[in-house]
């Protein structure tokens, strides 16, 4: 996996630095587009970090808004960041308009916790498992299900990276998701093996909901991820705030409000407090694939 991180982070975070000493200088958006001779569709792209943005702009609206020199460099280093691609960008149509944020926010997070309902999580998915997902009858050809599946497994890289550091996961799955059979007994053994291997890594913690505690506020939230951030450019700004990622079948919501970020705190922690320890959810994972193995 390639060390790039790409340039989602900085450019969400100069962004918003931006959008906030704008707000700070009293000046509109319709105000700074003028003074600027920039359009305003341009002003708000930058805001949204939604693009590679130039350092001449970043000193231009600096000024405009007075913000101090030191402050002007370091968002000057944020901008030469945003024009670096991450790894996924060779992938093309097989990571989605969508999915592809996500991506570069979980190569830059510092700490994932993720609750899954229903299925185990790319992260921790063996290639077989992967591809057992796909239906038949899905509208994807067998290559283009292949390179979704390869964008998967390069994802996985992240966990053993040498530099920058790995994030830590802390995984928490519902019992369900270790018994719904993916693709026979074979290769829900191999994933069951992956699991275990992987909860070796000093890195990364997984632990299991059983179904005897009941409903709790997870079954009803479905799965989920929290993302943290480290701070960037070389700690002169402050971390990319978290963020809670929820997928559907067609889209994915990206939360980052301070009610929703509490709502799926409290929920994770809620989790957490029912989920086994690492080596009770280790024996249970090597219970179930023993059942599986003998029905």
């Amino acid at each position: 996996m390639a060390d790039d991180l790409g340039s989602t982070v900085p450019r969400r975070q100069l962004g918003r630095l931006l959008r906030q000493y704008r707000t700070e200088a009293g000046v509109t958006l319709d105000a700074a587009a003028e003074a600027l001779e920039y359009s305003r569709q341009k002003i708000w792209r930058i805001e949204c970090g939604m693009g590679a943005v130039r350092m001449l702009d970043v000193k231009a609206m600096c000024e405009l808004y007075g913000v101090s020199g030191e402050m002007t460099e370091a968002m000057r280093g944020l901008a030469a960041e945003t024009k670096s691609k991450g790894w996924w960008h060779a992938y093309g149509d097989a990571v989605p308009s969508w999915f592809e944020l996500y991506v570069g926010l979980e190569s830059a997070a510092a700490h994932l916790r993720r609750y899954d309902e229903s299925l185990i999580p790319g992260l921790l998915q063996t290639r077989e498992y992967a591809l057992g997902l796909y239906h038949p009858s899905s509208r994807l050809s067998v290559e283009e299900r292949e390179r979704a599946v390869e964008v998967r497994m390069q994802r996985q890289g992240l966990l053993t990276r040498l530099l920058p550091r790995p994030p830590r996961l802390d995984a928490v799955l519902s019992e369900a998701v270790l018994r719904r059979a993916v693709g026979g007994p074979r290769v829900m053994t191999g994933q069951f093996s992956r699991l275990l291997e992987v909860a070796e890594l000093p890195n990364v913690s997984v632990r299991v909901v059983p179904l005897a505690a009941g409903p709790h506020p997870g079954a009803v939230a479905g799965s989920f991820v929290i993302l943290d951030f480290p701070a960037t450019n070389k700690g002169r700004t402050a971390p990319e705030p978290s963020i809670v990622y929820s997928e559907s079948l067609t889209g994915a919501l990206y939360l980052d409000k301070p009610d929703e970020l509490a709502a799926y705190e409290n929920t994770w922690r809620g989790v957490e407090t029912l989920a086994l320890s690492e080596a009770e959810s280790k024996d249970m994972i090597k219970r179930i694939a023993r059942e599986m193995r003998h029905d």
